[in-house]
């Protein structure tokens, strides 16, 4: 069983490290450069992550499955993980890397790895659409607020009113949010997709996950992550190991089981999200800490969740 688990990890998690070297590759070999490395980043924020979460989202059955303490853990758990990061984040000298290091720490593959990891597992679930429902919303908002407010651009100048407001507008504006917004609106008004517009939105869909992780790949420089790894090393213990620590005997102790819990440990466990790093740029960081932190928790990952998961499965709670 324990061998099973270990294949089924590698299977989720490898591709993804691969993508990623293989995205560092083709900028050594200077197929892409660091302009196009950029415009692949903007891209893939504004349109295909968006594109991909309203593909989940809006072909869920809400209203049939719908489950308010689920929902409401998983929003609790996400709020408290935040606040943890946040202490973690109190370490690191450089104040500008600060919101590299709570986004990293706290935000999980959540909307991409969590329905592959659930429905691989238990067929098609719409747990991992009520997860996504109580934490990609909160991942966004609280990401775009703290990488804001933390941002190395926000030393140009520009009052606190100033960057309240544009912090405000960065959330109203963000593509992700939106394209949240845009998948439960339309699921929850049952409108119906026609095939062009569904055939359309899954090529884009589809997209985003190789594409940001190859930009990801191609964006990592070896020489900016020297004197990161304690510190990133931190950010992987505490996405990996601490949160679930935490919460999945609370988790367990409220009565969650099966797909639910599965869901559960998607959140609080998998390796931290590519997009974090697309996000980061966007927002004028310089993404080294956040790169470094989705390779080596993406890389540990495989290991980390096959533990979980043989724990969970050897206590008979999935």
């Amino acid at each position: 069983m324990f061998l099973k688990n270990l294949i089924f990890s590698l299977n989720a998690t490898v591709p993804v490290f691969l993508m990623m070297v293989f995205g560092w590759f083709v900028h050594k070999i200077k197929l892409l450069d660091d302009n196009a490395t950029s415009q692949i980043n903007r891209f893939v924020f504004r349109t295909m992550l968006p594109a991909l979460l309203f593909m989940d989202l809006s072909t869920a059955d809400f209203r049939s499955v719908w489950d308010g303490k689920f929902v409401l853990f998983c929003m609790c758990a996400t709020l408290i993980s935040v606040g943890i990061a946040v202490l973690y984040s109190m370490l690191c000298r450089d104040r500008s890397e600060r919101g590299e290091v709570i986004q990293a720490a706290y935000r999980s593959s959540a909307a991409v790895l969590g329905i592959a990891f659930v429905n691989n597992i238990y067929g098609h679930s719409t747990m991992a659409a009520l997860m996504i429902v109580g934490t990609v919303p909160l991942y966004n908002i609280i990401a775009v607020t703290t990488l804001a407010v933390t941002s190395p651009q926000k030393e140009k100048g520009g009052s606190r009113g100033s960057l309240a407001l544009s912090t405000l507008k960065s959330i109203a504006t963000n593509p992700i949010i939106l394209g949240i917004i845009m998948g439960i609106g339309w699921s929850l008004l049952k409108i119906p997709q026609p095939v062009i517009l569904s055939k359309s939105v899954s090529y884009l869909g589809n997209m985003a996950t190789p594409l940001s992780l190859i930009a990801l790949g191609a964006s990592f420089r070896f020489g900016d992550a020297k004197g990161k790894l304690p510190l990133t090393i931190g950010i992987a213990c505490i996405k990996l190991l601490l949160f679930c620590s935490i919460f999945l005997p609370i988790a367990i102790k409220l009565g969650f089981r099966g797909e639910k819990l599965i869901a559960i440990l998607v959140m609080l466990g998998s390796a931290t999200t590519g997009s974090c790093f697309v996000m980061a740029k966007n927002l004028g960081h310089k993404g080294t800490v956040t790169a470094f932190a989705v390779m080596l928790t993406t890389l540990l990952s495989a290991f980390t969740l096959t533990g979980w998961l043989f724990v969970l499965k050897s206590m008979g709670y999935i």
